[in-house]
């Protein structure tokens, strides 16, 4: 399709463009298309309007992900500011899809309610971690869920209460062409211990023991049973291994850092890399927890 011949929105279509600098990695092609809706309504009747055959990739602040150089054919989602709500009311947090997680833990500690400190080391949106079950630090985000709320590539809207999601570590069962809207939380008011002090001990953790202030996109690899992915990338000698402008982290060798000049096949080639070293070396098999999206060159 080109640009002219999609339905008509309150919100944002453009065409050709460039995702590298909006993600976390700093690398990766252009989206053929590219849409922020200005609200529900509006992302709802995009959806009824536009062909069933048209591939739609929603994607939140993109700090999980690796777009390969070739791009993302058929139309990206993001969603905007009028996704980026909180409101409170019974110890029940809604939240907008778009909202940071981080800012989710700033505004649980603001009112005085727990059990939410964790999402203060989880750098993406809420959308993104709800999709993937995203957690550190002990937890995850199955553990506060009440229901969230989706939308299905054909338009039409679900709600997915916590025990429809079929939660796992770093997974769930939401079909892939659904884009989560909006999400309910449950707090724990009356808390024995200091939620700022929890929140800020997290924060000192997270920069005492990842690299901070680097273009990366978080731990590379899940964890596999029984083992932490770390020691094993450790133990197969690839800690500050590198392929062109990519490297292994010194810090952490389970996050990959684009040392300024990387291209996404560089990343991908050492991510490869580094699980041939670790299942010659073990036996065990690495899974990527980065998500990888688009066309190579």
């Amino acid at each position: 399709m080109k640009l002219n011949e999609f339905p008509q929105v309150k919100g944002i279509l453009r065409e050709n463009v460039s995702l590298s600098e909006k993600t976390f990695l700093g690398v990766g092609g252009r989206a053929e298309f590219l849409f922020e809706p200005a609200d529900m309504d509006d992302l709802v009747f995009f959806l009824k309007e536009i062909p069933e055959t048209i591939k739609i990739t929603p994607l939140g602040s993109m700090s999980n992900v690796l777009i390969r150089s070739g791009g993302i054919d058929g139309i990206v989602i993001m969603l905007g500011d009028w996704f980026k709500n909180i409101f409170v009311e019974d110890n029940i947090l809604e939240v907008g899809a778009a909202v940071l997680c981080s800012k989710v833990s700033t505004f649980s500690m603001d009112h005085e309610l727990g059990g939410m400190e964790f999402l203060m080391g989880i750098p993406g949106t809420i959308g993104g971690a709800i999709k993937m079950n995203a957690g550190c630090f002990g937890s995850e985000i199955v553990n506060i869920l009440v229901e969230c709320e989706g939308i299905l590539s054909d338009g039409n809207v679900k709600w997915f209460k916590k025990d429809d999601i079929g939660a796992s570590y770093r997974c769930t069962n939401i079909p892939d062409n659904c884009i989560i809207t909006r999400a309910w939380f449950k707090g724990i008011p009356n808390v024995n211990y200091s939620i700022p002090k929890k929140v800020k001990e997290i924060i000192e953790q997270r920069k005492s023991s990842q690299p901070i202030g680097v273009r990366t996109c978080g731990s590379t690899f899940k964890n596999p049973d029984g083992f932490k992915a770390w020691q094993l990338i450790e133990q197969a000698g690839c800690r500050g291994m590198k392929f062109r402008g990519a490297q292994v982290s010194e810090k952490h060798c389970n996050f990959i850092i684009n040392t300024g000049n990387a291209t996404a096949e560089d990343i991908e080639i050492l991510g490869e890399q580094v699980a041939k070293k670790v299942f010659d070396k073990t036996g065990v098999k690495l899974e990527w927890e980065v998500i990888k999206l688009g066309n190579s060159n």
